[in-house]
């Protein structure tokens, strides 16, 4: 799957917009949708972590910690171009709709108890 940056960032390009789905859900305005996004420079560090540390095993949670909405990711891109925000919201596709997630948070608490102390990039730290 690509990467919702590098996807925006060529919507962007050829656009001047992203498009963004629209919220199905009450408790939910458009684009206000929350992911944990992690910087790719941050899933690295955690994985080197627990490849380096061979005596901690099992399933570990990886993310940022801290769940954003769709709208702050696009407009930390925008910021990142030094470019003013375009968001259009278009219908979710109906075979999405049953599955979507409106929510996703990593919980770190395994991770950090397994001993990893770094700090993690905000989405505008990473966009710098």
């Amino acid at each position: 799957m690509r990467s919702v940056v590098h996807k925006a960032y060529g919507q962007i390009q050829s656009t001047g917009r992203v498009t963004l789905f629209k919220s199905l859900h009450p408790d939910y305005k458009d684009g206000e949708q929350m992911r944990d996004f992690v910087y790719v420079k941050d899933a690295v560090k955690m994985t080197l972590f627990l490849a380096r540390n061979r005596d901690i095993n099992g399933l570990f949670n990886l993310g940022q910690g801290k769940a954003r909405t769709w709208n702050d990711l696009v407009y930390s891109i925008f910021d990142a171009l030094e470019m003013d925000s375009k968001i259009e919201y278009i219908d979710m596709p109906e075979h999405l709709s049953p599955k979507y997630q409106y929510f996703t948070e990593a919980d770190l608490k395994k991770l950090r108890n397994a001993g990893y102390s770094e700090s993690l990039f905000t989405l505008e730290e990473g966009g710098k």
